[in-house]
């Protein structure tokens, strides 16, 4: 729901004094490190005529800004690695899935020359979901997420989350751009593709690769990139989707 000029021109104010501070963004098909300028454009309140409407800067600020409280989808938590206690909880808010947890680097797939038996000892040479040809997806170049297999915590497809379904990465003031590409063991949580890890300035190698926490996964479900393997096409209906979700 958008609110009142006055809470927003307020809240407006503190993101642009954020994004002020961050170092300057560069320029990618996966990666933002922040967003276009604030755009006014006509509105009106009940009662007091015509106003003027700012729209926030979509930044990773801003983002996180919405996703303050979790609605809670999961009826458990998820662990973030083997041993450790289960405390990421799956979270919802309107079409959109979320989580914050870790990031560790998934080089399943295709084999290549980054992404094989040598360079990760779990290696496994395909994916849940594959390219429009029918091939494994190729960790080292797209960016994709994987999703706890369906389980007592929560089914990813009875949410409408599945293959294909724009996500959206934050780490720091980064953002990346990234696909729903491969599903994972039922209690864990946290995995994304080497692409994803380097979109995001992370280390991709998959042995001491990727975030120890404090990466953010938003999943547009209901949603489809086209082709799945396209991280052009993942890159332009995230950022359209990130648009609306921050200035709906």
């Amino acid at each position: 729901m958008r609110t009142s000029s006055p809470t927003r021109t307020a809240f407006l104010g503190v993101a642009l004094l954020s994004a002020a501070l961050l170092p300057a963004g560069v320029a990618g098909a996966a990666y933002d490190s922040g967003g276009p300028a604030p755009v006014a454009r006509p509105g009106a309140l009940p009662g007091r005529g015509p106003v003027r409407v700012v729209d926030l800067p979509v930044t990773a600020w801003t983002v996180r800004d919405k996703l303050r409280s979790c609605h809670r989808l999961s009826r458990g938590a998820y662990r973030t690695d083997e041993g450790r206690r289960p405390e990421v909880p799956v979270c919802a808010q309107g079409d959109v899935v979320h989580w914050t947890a870790d990031l560790d680097v998934d080089c399943d797939g295709l084999r290549t020359k980054l992404c094989n038996e040598r360079t990760d000892p779990w290696f496994r040479p395909d994916t849940a979901f594959h390219q429009a040809d029918g091939i494994p997806l190729r960790a080292d170049r797209l960016p994709y997420v994987v999703v706890p297999g369906p389980g007592k915590a929560w089914d990813h497809a009875a949410a409408g989350v599945d293959a294909g379904d724009p996500v959206v990465l934050l780490h720091g003031d980064r953002i990346a751009y990234a696909v729903v590409g491969d599903i994972g063991p039922t209690d864990l949580i946290g995995e994304a593709s080497y692409a994803a890890a380097k979109a995001l300035g992370l280390d991709p190698h998959p042995v001491g690769g990727g975030a120890q926490s404090g990466v953010t996964y938003l999943v547009f479900k209901d949603a489809e990139v086209r082709p799945l393997e396209s991280p052009r096409a993942a890159a332009q209906e995230g950022r359209r989707l990130l648009g609306t979700f921050v200035n709906p």
